[in-house]
């Protein structure tokens, strides 16, 4: 079959599915593996216009791009014909499935679906998340961001999404967790706990693990209500209480078991971020999820004269400060035993401020003769509270 007819089969296939009743393209299996890993595109609803968003990911990073009908099937058929050996097409009645050969010959296979299922696009989603929207979950209720019946608040969906995004973050580093004792969680700088309800939902009602969830918070009466929430629905794991993350030293440890099995700081003010990675290493958490924020204790100290051309400009001291701030926090970790990733934590549209430090335990110290952050910092004329903490 001729590489004409190969795209021709494609183009009629994308012609009866690319429509309102599409649930989602998913093309993977790269021919290439540095470029684009995998890419997904799915309709949306745009100030009443159907649109399709092509979200495509590149190692930790995700980039989205709102198309025309025309232009999601040419980059679909583009993509199929040239990058990817696999494509999954899902609508609401059928389920296609698109193989590509070494020697580039397209094999189609489809398959009705017997119940149809139906297709919300009303908030901009159609992406079937861990908590799915339609069906209702008690605290999403209560915090506001879904209604009764199980939709989504429009003036809450990024938080939504933030949720379900935060999740997948849990959902993939459950495999370090230990399974034979109950699991200790701290989420230190808690606030509202949206993020707290929603990692305990899911791990204890969804995964069924033996849990149990502290959260540390500044504010009493938003620890009184989260409290009150807590004990509403029923979940005798999770407590909330008032203290402060830099004198907070936990509970004591039993059996030689850790004080914690996975910090959580999101969000945590400046130097609060550091004291909370600093109990998470001195206690062994085996994982620690941190989302840092205000970050202005470096923009205070740094003092480089070769980066003055940088640094005189206010905006871009601010953005570079808090960028070598958790380029530190990484390192540290990492001369601490753990493994560590940056990532994207949602969508550079929402806020600027979206880094998310992972952090899994995988071993020793590292040797600390090379010091290759010291040396930096040193050329910076910077020293954070975190390499105060843990020297």
């Amino acid at each position: 079959m001729s590489m004409d007819e190969n795209r021709r089969q494609v183009e009629e296939l994308l012609g009866d599915t690319l429509g309102g009743e599409l649930y989602q393209i998913v093309m993977s299996n790269p021919r290439d593996r540095e470029k684009i890993e995998k890419v997904k595109i799915r309709p949306v609803m745009l100030k009443g216009s159907l649109l399709f968003q092509e979200t495509a990911y590149v190692g930790s990073q995700v980039f989205h791009r709102n198309l025309e009908k025309g232009e999601a099937a040419e980059r679909a058929v583009e993509y199929i014909a040239e990058d990817f050996k696999q494509c999954e097409i899902e609508t609401a009645a059928e389920r296609a499935t698109v193989l590509v050969s070494k020697r580039g010959k397209i094999n189609i296979k489809r398959k009705k679906i017997c119940q149809e299922k139906g297709i919300d696009m009303a908030h901009n989603r159609v992406k079937s998340y861990i908590l799915e929207e339609g069906r209702p979950v008690p605290f999403l209720v209560d915090l506001g961001v879904q209604t009764e019946e199980g939709r989504i608040v429009r003036a809450k969906y990024d938080k939504f999404k933030q949720i379900n995004r935060f999740l997948e973050f849990i959902e993939d580093i459950l495999p370090t967790l230990p399974k034979e004792k109950t699991l200790h969680i701290i989420d230190f700088g808690c606030g509202k706990s949206y993020l707290t309800f929603a990692v305990y939902y899911f791990l204890k009602e969804l995964r069924g693990l033996d849990i149990r969830i502290t959260g540390l918070d500044l504010k009493q009466d938003v620890i009184r209500r989260c409290n009150r929430l807590a004990e509403k629905y029923g979940y005798e794991g999770l407590r909330f209480l008032h203290g402060d993350i830099s004198t907070y030293e936990g509970e004591e440890e039993s059996q030689g078991q850790p004080k914690a099995d996975m910090v959580i700081t999101l969000h945590a003010c400046d130097t609060a971020t550091d004291y909370a990675l600093a109990k998470a290493v001195e206690w062994g958490a085996e994982v620690i999820l941190s989302v840092p924020c205000c970050q202005h204790e470096v923009n205070r100290q740094i003092n480089c004269e070769e980066l003055m051309p940088v640094l005189k400009y206010g905006l871009l001291k601010e953005r570079m400060s808090a960028l070598i701030t958790d380029a530190v926090r990484a390192n540290v970790l990492e001369e601490n035993g753990y493994e560590v990733q940056i990532l994207e934590f949602i969508d550079m549209e929402h806020t600027p401020k979206n880094i998310l430090i992972r952090g899994i335990k995988r071993g020793e110290k590292r040797a600390r003769e090379k010091k290759p952050v010291k040396g930096m910092t040193d050329f910076l004329h910077i020293e954070t509270t975190l390499q105060k903490l843990l020297q």
